[in-house]
């Protein structure tokens, strides 16, 4: 892949990214909590949509995005044909499957099943589509639909419910329409640019790709795939189940502001992508040990900033909102979801390293104990403890930590490098030291607005410090690039 395509493509997936949270975080700090009970099964109903959409696909996308760049421009169009195929099916077993289930007595939330359901439905054909785009190189403006539609969708529909008397079941339907919507708009674009060929005969695809390759990279695919549902979403279907749908609303507004973190590790990890393959290939480990390091020394560097502002000031924040009733509870969740981000930005491209390197089993491997450890911790969290969301977002913590560890540990033992060096050693003990120090300093005087003076001390004095230093040399590069922008 072109290394100048994927910094574009890592840009517009960060500025997109970065819109998309800020749609995000506004309607999570002002919004969503007037009605935790709707946001807590709407997240239900995304989780179980989560669970259902990659049985639907069962590694199509994935396998499409495998084999179809050597086949020719038939039997391209054919494969993607035959995918779109073979989700029809997997929704009819599907199907079959929800009914089945439905009739359960025991469970929580099942009237929600249609929802999650037609949702799934469009998801599936959205994973397809946006892999085929991938193809294309054309994925910048179907990355937009997905962001943007559910984010604007999701508020507009408390929206209506709480201020224009829709009822539940309408605004329910509404959101669930907006993946339809997503889904149309996706397709269209794609469609401008690749025509499928219909027919049901694919004979002579499966000539050039052995039909058991074929089925085994996509059940390898639909096993990562549906493991990490349980290994990063399954608290989404847990939580009603054992305590209730406001608990629910709770731990997402939590979960929303946490993963704003992340964004910027999603274009870094994806402008890196071509490096580590190549590097890999190349067996030349030099650089990729260089790499490795250097990005998480920058994404915990830019994490820290932004986690530290976090435990500095958003108590503070949050008891000047008209809604700090709903947000001060959660703020132990964020601070430990947080806190997990941090370290998953903090390990750097571990997964990236595997995935690209001839042992990409070990992922799955790794997200299978993830997801039993995930599912085991919140499972006693939930039926033997009074813990709570906080004792399920300590679970998540534990079972991520033993995850980044046991990948580090695999990667020393089979490249010997690791994501350490001094500097980024210095980095990270010089951030707990400033933190302490902005934590502590009497600043009472400044009244309900002393957090401002915290922060802002805490990320000064640290982006001073790394300047002068030299640490991380990609921050002094970018500060270079302002000046002369300002001064010239």
């Amino acid at each position: 892949m072109d290394t100048k395509f994927s910094s574009k493509q890592a840009l517009w997936f960060t500025l997109i990214n970065y819109f998309g949270v800020l749609i995000g975080t506004v309607s999570t700090l002002f919004i969503y909590p007037n009605d935790l009970e709707l946001l807590g099964i709407i997240r239900f109903i995304d989780g179980f949509a989560q669970i259902l959409y990659p049985i639907m696909v069962l590694g199509a996308s994935t396998a499409l995005l495998n084999f179809q760049p050597k086949l020719n421009d038939l039997l391209q169009r054919k494969l993607f044909s035959y995918s779109m195929i073979s989700i029809v099916w997997m929704i009819f077993f599907c199907a079959i499957g929800v009914t089945v289930v439905y009739w359960f007595d025991w469970l929580e939330n099942k009237q929600y099943f249609i929802y999650g359901f037609f949702i799934a439905i469009c998801l599936a054909y959205v994973d397809l589509f946006k892999r085929q785009a991938t193809n294309l190189q054309k994925l910048s403006i179907p990355t937009f639909y997905e962001k943007i539609i559910p984010k604007i969708t999701l508020p507009l529909a408390f929206v209506l419910i709480l201020y224009y008397g829709f009822t539940e079941v309408q605004g329910l339907i509404f959101y669930s329409l907006s993946f339809a919507v997503m889904l149309l708009a996706i397709g269209f674009y794609l469609f401008r640019y690749f025509k499928p060929v219909y027919t049901l005969n694919y004979k002579d695809l499966f000539q050039e790709i052995p039909k058991k390759q074929y089925y085994q990279y996509s059940l390898y695919a639909f096993s990562a795939s549906l493991g990490s549902f349980f290994a990063f979403r399954i608290d989404s279907v847990m939580i009603p189940e054992f305590i209730s749908n406001a608990a629910n609303g709770d731990f997402n507004i939590g979960v929303n502001l946490a993963n704003a973190l992340m964004i910027p590790a999603a274009g870094v990890f994806a402008l890196y992508s071509p490096l580590i393959s190549e590097s890999l290939k190349k067996n030349d480990l030099s650089v990729l040990k260089i790499k490795y390091a250097d990005v998480a020394k920058n994404l915990f560097f830019i994490g820290i900033l932004l986690y530290g502002c976090v435990l500095l000031g958003m108590k503070d924040f949050f008891e000047i909102l008209p809604t700090s009733d709903k947000l001060l509870p959660v703020l132990p969740v964020l601070y430990i979801l947080g806190g997990n981000v941090i370290l998953n930005m903090a390990t750097g491209f571990n997964t990236e390293i595997i995935a690209y390197s001839k042992f990409y089993r070990f992922n799955l491997i790794a997200i299978v104990v993830l997801a039993v450890l995930n599912v085991g911790l919140n499972y006693y969290v939930l039926t033997h403890t009074n813990y709570g969301i906080i004792g399920v977002a300590w679970a998540s913590f534990f079972a991520m930590l033993v995850f980044n560890l046991t990948k580090l540990w695999f990667i020393y033992r089979k490249f010997n490098i690791l994501p350490i060096n001094t500097n980024y050693i210095k980095t990270i003990i010089s951030s707990l030291v400033l933190l302490a120090i902005a934590f502590t300093l009497p600043l009472n005087i400044f009244g309900m607005f002393d957090f401002i003076v915290r922060c802002s001390f805490f990320a000064g004095t640290f982006m001073l410090l790394i300047y002068k230093t030299g640490w991380i040399q990609e921050f002094n590069n970018n500060v270079e690039k302002v000046k002369r922008l300002i001064f010239h």
